[in-house]
């Protein structure tokens, strides 16, 4: 889509952070003449693929700039067509390696819902502990071995191993223990055994129990280092702002990951069955996920967007985590989203311990899943805050208890639109740096989201889509 250097609402700032830092801080270098190109085929150090194309004329004119996904479709929706509500939940972890935990509860949420099975309290609980491993596992992923390369100026995290040894074997370390997490309530770290309808088939011991309380809390201090970390480097965070809607779940209780409302800093609350409402899916000829747009051209999801919406029931640690980074409610730079996600990751272990806490003074009990009491038609919805944020799973099932229609909304899908306008604002704020500074620069603007591109690639009806140079989607017609 073609550019102009007019006024936008979004702004750049030259502020320092007070951090004391040894880093360089990343700074607006002197203009570098036109004309420029960027190309990004395929992005890297992010899920799947995904172009940047971006143009920039002589005169600092943007005549392109373009978030492309390239990505094959899955059609997981059309694959769950007929099949029976206990194999659902199984075939939907697959969409995704990183959140099959989270694909895994929204769509347990969804059938029980159109199924009326109701779940016990320690059925609850397990599945929050579930959603906070997954949490962890991928959070800690992005910070240190996806983000943290672009703030030290290295390709990956493999020189910063020689570099900074302490801090990368400290990031192991905190992961290993979200690994364990994951293993220890699911039965192993990815795509879960153990979450049917109704409940769960095996349970962790007293002893597990114990032992996930012990290396939480021995997390914990590696965390601390994190945050420590990242205030050091905050120079290196590219100073950008632009105003958007921030979608998540909310609850007047708790930080909303795993039950609540759809809450949105520009429109009402909503409840999840109304889900359609706020996502408002579309198609576009340069992308093969679908956009989503609400109140205004797009909105973002996250971490960011979670901070934004439920910042004052974050645990006290974690409190003490944004306020370190300097982090407040309100927040528009999405940069910052890889900030949300440290201050989550304390907020996830404090959390979890209360949790594992809980369940230790109830005493693990074994019981049969919860049955539905007859099998009868019924929709269904479920949403849980996984780490990429909002996903919806939705169903609706005959009267033998197989689905005839369901619909998958991934977080990605809600972020791409939000990527473009930052592009859009972006690009001809730094139009005058070289090629190389202005592709860093994007580049992690969209590794700042953290985009599972290939999940976000569902079932799509793109006729009329296929025309043009420019179009990501062909369809085979027979004459």
């Amino acid at each position: 889509m073609a550019k102009t250097p007019a006024k936008s609402s979004a702004t750049t700032s030259a502020k320092p952070s007070k951090a004391k830092s040894p880093a360089t801080p990343i700074s607006q270098p002197e203009a570098v003449p036109g004309p420029k190109k960027v190309r990004v085929h395929y992005l890297t150090r992010v899920e799947g693929h995904g172009n940047i194309v971006v143009d920039v004329e002589a005169d600092g004119t943007v005549s392109t700039c373009r978030w492309e996904v390239p990505e094959a479709p899955r059609f997981f929706e059309a694959m769950l067509l007929g099949r029976d509500y206990t194999d659902v939940h199984h075939i939907v972890s697959r969409i995704c390696g990183i959140c099959a935990i989270g694909h895994q509860l929204a769509s347990l949420q969804a059938t029980e819902d159109a199924l009326n099975i109701n779940v016990s309290e320690q059925t609850h609980l397990l599945r929050r502990l579930a959603l906070h491993g997954e949490n962890l596992q991928s959070h800690l992923l992005h910070i240190a071995y996806l983000v943290l390369p672009d703030l030290m100026g290295v390709d990956s995290i493999l020189p910063l191993a020689q570099t900074h040894r302490d801090a990368v074997l400290k990031f192991i370390a905190a992961r290993r223990v979200s690994n364990e997490f994951s293993r220890l309530i699911c039965g192993r770290t990815t795509h879960p055994q153990r979450m049917v309808p109704g409940g769960f088939t095996m349970f962790p011991s007293t002893e597990e129990l114990k032992s996930l309380h012990t290396m939480l809390k021995d997390t914990l201090p590696n965390l601390d280092f994190a945050v420590d970390l990242f205030a050091t480097l905050l120079d290196r965070f590219p100073q950008f702002e632009r105003e958007t809607e921030y979608v998540g779940l909310v609850s007047p209780a708790e930080y909303a990951m795993y039950w609540g409302e759809i809450g949105s800093t520009k429109d009402e609350r909503r409840p999840v069955r109304q889900y359609r409402n706020i996502t408002r899916e579309y198609i576009i000829p340069t992308s093969t996920a679908k956009w989503t747009r609400n109140q205004g051209e797009s909105y973002m999801v996250g971490a960011l967007a979670r901070f934004n919406l439920n910042a004052e029931h974050l645990m006290p640690k974690a409190q003490a985590a944004a306020k370190k980074l300097g982090l407040k409610k309100g927040c528009t730079n999405p940069y910052y989203i890889t900030l949300a996600q440290l201050v989550e990751c304390v907020h996830t272990v404090e959390e979890s311990i209360i949790q594992v806490e809980e369940l230790l003074s109830r005493g693990i009990r074994d019981e049969a899943p919860a049955k539905p009491t007859s099998i009868a038609a019924g929709r269904g919805a479920g949403a849980v805050e996984v780490p990429r944020g909002i996903l919806f799973h939705f169903y609706e099932y005959d009267d033998h208890g197989r689905i005839f229609q369901a619909d998958c909304v991934i977080p990605t899908n809600q972020n791409h639109g939000n990527i473009q306008k930052d592009m859009d604002a972006l690009v001809p704020q730094l139009s005058g740096l070289s090629e190389k500074e202005l592709e860093l620069r994007l580049s992690m603007l969209v590794r700042a989201y953290d985009p599972c591109i290939s999940c976000s690639t569902h079932c799509i009806d793109a006729r009329g889509l296929d025309t043009g140079a420019r179009s990501l989607v062909r369809i085979n017609r027979k004459s």
